[in-house]
């Protein structure tokens, strides 16, 4: 049997390469996991007892089912594989996400995507994954946890802590703005010249009557002329007496 190929992932569970189970664990890099919680229609929730083959954990209290990422797989894909191989649960859909836990210590650097699904069993616990397992009310699995914590996983303690009291979602990093690109000043334009205030349109005011001027008379024509002289010749006549001319007498000629 070929070891697991597990993909290695950065603090923001973007993949940056490659690298088998035992690698993975000996040197403590970030990797990704599943884990997937059972609940009846009680509120239960189903606990399985992990194998002493296990090479973490051996005989520890944990999750309904858990497991890692292979190299290539998704989240969900994964969560309705493990739960298949491990306590032979056949889910027809994705089960529904309930939260998302960042890798660090306790979860042995895994990125941990939570699920839960409802089923009331039986299951058919795979011998080299589960010893076995069992419905517990939350409140019991609270004072076993209290009393005895070393029995569970310590991913499972954390993921149980969680699941009760969920972390408020974290706010999604603004984009940062990106830079204005400059922009050349402006040429400075002339102030164009103020024109004239424009005059205020005049009220509007009875038109005044004005009185028509004596028209003139026209200056006579030439034949007006002629016939206004001789009458004036005739007026002087008409009053002078008529008088015949007295001929004067002719002086002798001499011879």
């Amino acid at each position: 049997m070929s070891e697991e190929i597990f993909d290695i992932v950065d603090d923001r569970d973007r993949v940056i390469g490659k690298q088998t189970r035992q690698e993975v664990h000996r040197r403590g890099v970030k990797h990704r996991a599943v884990h997937v919680l059972v609940v009846n229609e009680r509120g239960e929730v189903y606990l399985q007892k992990r194998s002493f083959k296990k090479d973490t954990f051996p005989g520890a209290w944990d999750s309904s089912s858990s497991g890692h990422v292979n190299s290539g797989e998704t989240y969900d894909a994964c969560a309705v594989r493990e739960t298949r191989e491990e306590i032979g649960l056949f889910l027809k859909r994705t089960p529904k996400r309930l939260l998302k836990i960042d890798a660090c210590a306790q979860t042995g650097q895994e990125f941990v995507w939570v699920y839960r699904s409802e089923f009331n069993g039986p299951f058919r616990l795979n011998p080299d994954e589960v010893e076995c397992g069992a419905f517990f009310k939350p409140d019991h699995v609270n004072r076993w946890m209290a009393e005895r914590p070393r029995d569970f996983a310590d991913a499972f303690r954390l993921v149980w802590k969680y699941y009760l009291n969920p972390p408020p979602p974290q706010a999604k990093p603004v984009a940062k703005a990106k830079p204005v690109a400059k922009v050349k000043p402006v040429a400075k334009v002339k102030p164009v010249a103020k024109g004239k205030p424009v005059a205020k349109p005049a009220k509007a005011t009875k038109p005044k009557l004005r009185k028509a001027k004596p028209q003139k008379s026209k200056p006579a024509t030439r034949a007006s002329k002629s016939k206004t002289t001789q009458l004036a010749k005739a007026k002087r006549t008409a009053k002078k007496p008529n008088r015949k001319p007295v001929s004067k007498p002719r002086k002798a000629k001499r011879r």
